[in-house]
């Protein structure tokens, strides 16, 4: 595991060394009024992150001659040249979401019908369901991408107790090595995106970052750790969805790009880039734990304490951001 995370680290760190320049040229995101970022930056390191991930999960596979979803593999390439596409010239909405929903449907769909969260639903509206949620988790990771390091500080603590959990058997071996093989890739591209950042990932990285993640956590939830499967992307899915449903409240054309995330507030209520993703960071290795205690508990009464202290901490933080800093 610390092999797969060290040589997905180095092939994540030299693939975004090597195409900055090219990056520069064709992918440039300018600053605008929604953008948290000052000066023109290259975008969609994300294909070093993706690259490096599958790359290290597929060799590790053929080692010890283990099983990834095929779909899985597709669908991510898929979702990776959507996003490419995007970066570089944007595409319509609708389009994307089509691509995103193909991407999503052929993954679950391709399932094995015993695999189940809710045996009491028809199986077909169950999946219904997890394809809708699995394409609003790709897109909010995509909103939510938008400081330096934010995505890095959600999904190091998420998927370093991925691999921890894959490597105590709570999660097949396959999807623990590939979650060790994002967080490497993470941490391989973090160096260039801290503040100031030098490249940003783009659609190109966050859309299959989201779907990868998304994977590794749904394979927790059909496992019957629903818990510790909305525990570890806690702060994400709250932040995006409260910001969604409040969006829609005020009529507000919530599909389109924005700068109202709690985490964008909080930038504009006089907190550094630093102290948000740091705060983001300390609060997921909170959820990170609260998560692994729950299935090492195998406690209804500590699930439930760990729900109701997870959910107090992501307030907090959240409340927090919202409000202007004290001079």
């Amino acid at each position: 595991m610390l092999l797969a995370l060290a040589l997905a680290a180095l092939l994540s760190a030299c693939i975004t060394w090597r195409s900055m320049p090219l990056l520069q040229r064709y992918a440039l995101a300018r600053p605008n009024a929604r953008s948290s970022h000052r000066i023109p930056t290259p975008q969609g390191a994300g294909i070093a992150v993706v690259a490096a991930t599958l790359l290290v999960t597929a060799l590790w596979a053929a080692w010890a001659h283990a099983a990834i979803p095929l779909p899985l593999i597709g669908a991510t390439v898929l979702v990776a040249l959507v996003g490419l596409v995007d970066d570089i010239k944007p595409l319509p909405v609708i389009v994307r979401l089509s691509l995103q929903a193909a991407a999503v449907t052929t993954i679950v769909f391709s399932a094995p019908e015993t695999l189940r969260i809710v045996p009491a639903l028809p199986l077909a509206f169950e999946r219904v369901l997890i394809v809708i949620a699995g394409v609003w988790f790709v897109n909010l990771v995509n909103f939510m991408d938008g400081l330096d390091l934010m995505t890095v500080s959600e999904v190091v603590p998420t998927t370093a107790a991925l691999g921890l959990l894959g490597w105590f058997g709570d999660l097949s071996p396959s999807t623990g090595l590939l979650a060790t093989a994002l967080c490497g890739a993470m941490l391989g591209f973090a160096p260039f995106n801290r503040p100031i950042a030098k490249v940003f990932l783009g659609d190109v990285g966050s859309l299959p970052i989201g779907l990868l993640l998304g994977w590794c956590l749904l394979e927790l939830a059909w496992r019957g750790q629903i818990a510790a499967a909305l525990l570890l992307p806690g702060y994400y899915l709250a932040d995006a969805t409260i910001t969604l449903f409040q969006r829609i409240a005020r009529r507000e054309p919530f599909w389109s790009a924005h700068r109202t995330h709690f985490y964008q507030r909080a930038t504009d209520n006089g907190f550094k880039v630093p102290r948000v993703v740091g705060e983001v960071f300390a609060l997921n290795l909170v959820l990170a734990l609260l998560a692994i205690v729950t299935i090492r508990a195998g406690s209804t009464t500590i699930t439930v304490l760990a729900l109701v202290a997870g959910a107090i901490a992501i307030g907090a933080v959240l409340r927090r951001f919202s409000r202007p800093q004290a001079a």
